[in-house]
């Protein structure tokens, strides 16, 4: 049965069984049934004629008589009536047959009174009758009545044969065009569980706030379905319980930080304020980047928004010069020059394409250069001249706090992850590959707009 998972499958593998045992047991208890039917019917009759030939027995001095009305004697007329008959004294003596050489149609001593015997001719004919005893006039005689199994008259016995070629074949069809109404059926009462499951698929950390529904549960699921949605309902207070905190303690750590750089800044110059001052700088972009994780877990881009992907990447190139001037290094924005509308939301994309120019000067060497090349088709690549991305890693650098080398406290592998979290609430994608003159080519792909209004605000807010 576990080769079955789905419901359906079970029910339909198990009523396929029930098919093959109900079309073999079936027609066989329909045949036993008609069987018996037709045999009793068969004997009922030959009982009547039994009573009907001792009717026309008339007593006599020495004997009896028979005497069979002229309109009945074909029923009885040798080999071509439809009954045959004898009748026997007490000692066995045949005294009237409608045999054509006089002789019983049973041996008296070879049948009881009252059982059905049978007796095949000589001509391959089967001879099906009873004895019966009668008492007339103070003597007893023995009726004999018995009808040939062959005659074209007797259909009983026939319909009964042709019961199996002729009609049982039909009760598998049916029953496979009841297994078909069945499977709609159950297609239809679990329609709602099928609805339930694609409804569960759009849960995510997003839109938390989703349950199944319960009111057009069949009765045997909802327990199941009311368990689920109790369980996502403690999911999601402990998701926003976590978001909140961290949420919190990233804004909570601005001011200490804050105050820490101005003290910092009024110690007198020389290596060690140079190097706490980078320090704070370190940690501030830290807290900064866990408070835009903590804001895109909720953050969902309106269905109509739309922003300027090349105004986004001016601002980022523009915001990012002086990190890449002060450590030696080029930068450059290349591509088109005329807007790029994709869908989405300007800061959040903001957000990403800083965050991928923060990643190329660092890896860029010093003297290097990092190009940002926006393309008409809604896609940004981010090229640096560093060492390139190890096919291994490719799918890892995308993940919170993965770094290749831990010993470093430059970075704590957040940025990446905030492009990566952003490309998923555009239904875009973020690739990288590596140049072939050496270094990484970072794409962060969009889905272009069409005949949509820009987005309002400017600012990113998480939806609760």
């Amino acid at each position: 049965m576990t080769r079955f998972r789905s419901i359906l499958s079970r029910v339909v593998a198990l009523h396929i069984v029930a098919i093959a045992v109900i079309s073999i047991v079936m027609p066989l208890s329909l045949y036993w049934l008609l069987n018996e039917a037709a045999n009793s019917l068969h004997r009922d009759a030959l009982r009547s004629q039994a009573v009907t030939i001792s009717g026309f027995l008339k007593p006599l001095a020495n004997g009896v008589m028979l005497d069979i009305p002229a309109e009945l004697e074909p029923l009885y007329a040798g080999s071509y009536g439809l009954y045959s008959y004898a009748v026997l004294d007490s000692e066995g003596k045949v005294l009237f047959s409608s045999r054509n050489d006089g002789t019983a149609l049973f041996p008296p001593k070879d049948v009881r009174l009252g059982d059905w015997a049978m007796r095949r001719r000589s001509t391959g004919s089967v001879l099906f009758g009873v004895s019966v005893a009668r008492n007339i006039d103070g003597r007893t005689y023995l009726i004999q009545v018995a009808q040939d199994l062959s005659h074209r008259d007797v259909i009983i016995d026939d319909i009964v044969a042709s019961f199996f070629p002729s009609v049982a074949w039909i009760t598998f069809p049916l029953l496979l065009a009841l297994l078909l109404i069945d499977i709609l059926i159950f297609r239809r009462a679990l329609k709602p569980v099928r609805e339930a499951s694609t409804t569960a698929a759009t849960i995510g950390p997003t839109n938390t706030e989703v349950r199944l529904p319960e009111a057009a549960m069949p009765t045997e699921v909802v327990p199941l379905v009311h368990a689920v949605n109790q369980a996502l309902d403690r999911l999601e207070r402990g998701f926003r319980a976590q978001r909140d905190f961290t949420g919190d303690m990233a804004h909570e750590l601005r001011t200490p930080l804050t105050v820490i750089r101005a003290r910092v800044d009024s110690l007198e110059p020389g290596p060690l304020r140079d190097e706490l001052r980078h320090d704070l700088e370190n940690m501030t972009r830290i807290v900064n980047q866990v408070l835009d994780i903590a804001e895109l877990e909720s953050f969902i881009v309106a269905g109509d928004a739309r922003a300027d992907l090349q105004a986004v990447c001016v601002e980022a190139v523009a915001f990012m010069a002086p990190l890449a001037v002060g450590q030696s290094k080029m930068i450059a924005l290349s591509g088109s020059e005329d807007p790029v509308w994709v869908h989405g939301h300007s800061e959040a994309l903001f957000r990403a394409v800083r965050n991928l120019i923060e990643n190329a000067i660092r890896h860029a060497p010093a003297g290097g250069s990092v190009e940002v090349e926006v393309s008409a088709d809604g896609a940004v690549h981010v090229l640096d001249d560093g060492p390139g991305v190890p096919e291994a890693e490719r799918d890892s650098i995308f993940q919170r706090f993965w770094r290749r080398d831990r010993t470093k406290a430059e970075s704590r592998g957040l940025g990446l992850a905030i492009v990566a979290r952003v490309a998923e609430s555009h239904d875009g994608t973020i690739t990288v590959e590596n140049r072939p003159t050496g270094g990484a080519a970072f794409t962060l792909r969009l889905r272009p707009a069409s005949g949509l209004t820009p987005a309002v605000g400017g600012r990113l807010t998480g939806a609760n």
